[in-house]
């Protein structure tokens, strides 16, 4: 239990110790670009105080400009990897309750995430036409297409169409992504960390065009589906890969 104490003690340290600055710098940040920064920060805190390395492959395929991330979503442990090691500035897609959350919510509106109201459809729509409006403007997104965990692992299909209907509507590419072995670290419904090694995989953007919404989640599903498949048990690459130095100036 030692792992456990010490990730949930220092990472709620560090949110009460950084939430208010970090409010306070979203005031003069008109993009939320330093804010989101200071978060990725926060992320890899946790991530050291878990005892986690993160190994990052595909990072040349991160394209110039904005994009529509999508991961696989089994772990709280997938939010940290990827706040903390993508290295691009994006906005998450975030439940509406966590904007309830008194300060942290307030920062993730200044930083400029996006509210999504699963249980009211029209104001789902609402969101998805934000986050439309933020790709268009250069702010790329993050999406879990699943909705949510899995308990087993296992790669959820279909997934939620919200994220493969903006991708149509704003004509950006979305980026598959993996992340494996978080669920190692700590599975949902889970009470115990396991420090260990998480690998996250960028693989090549998939462009909208000539794609309906649901041939484009087939060539999503397919794509995440082939990284988590094929790098099951992966060796650890050179160390250059592991723990990669954040960059202010992300895409």
């Amino acid at each position: 239990m030692f792992w456990t104490i010490r990730t949930v003690l220092g990472s709620y340290l560090y949110i009460v110790f950084m939430i208010l600055p970090t409010v306070i710098v979203s005031l003069f940040s008109r993009t939320g670009n330093l804010p989101h920064t200071m978060a990725s920060q926060w992320a890899r805190f946790t991530l050291n105080c878990a005892h986690t390395k993160v190994v990052v492959k595909g990072q040349e395929n991160i394209p110039d400009g904005p994009a529509i991330y999508m991961s696989n979503h089994s772990s709280f442990f997938d939010v940290f990897t990827i706040l903390g090691y993508l290295n691009v500035q994006f906005r998450w897609t975030v439940k509406k309750e966590l904007f309830r959350i008194p300060l942290l919510g307030l920062a993730m509106r200044r930083i400029g995430y996006i509210s999504i109201d699963r249980g009211n459809h029209e104001k789902a729509l609402q969101g998805l036409m934000i986050a439309v409006e933020k790709i268009r403007s250069g702010a790329s997104v993050v999406i879990f297409p699943e909705g949510t965990r899995t308990v087993d692992g296992k790669l959820q299909y279909p997934f939620k169409k919200g994220g493969f209907h903006l991708a149509v509507e704003s004509g950006k590419p979305i980026v598959p992504m993996a992340v494996i072995g978080s669920r190692e670290v700590l599975c949902k419904y889970g009470m115990k960390v396991n420090p260990g090694t998480i690998t996250l995989i960028i693989d090549k953007p998939i462009y909208p065009d000539g794609h309906d919404v649901m041939s484009l989640m087939q060539h999503v599903y397919g794509s995440i589906k082939s990284s988590c498949t094929c790098n099951d048990g992966l060796e650890l690459p050179d160390e250059e890969w592991i723990n990669p130095p954040i960059s202010m100036a992300r895409r």
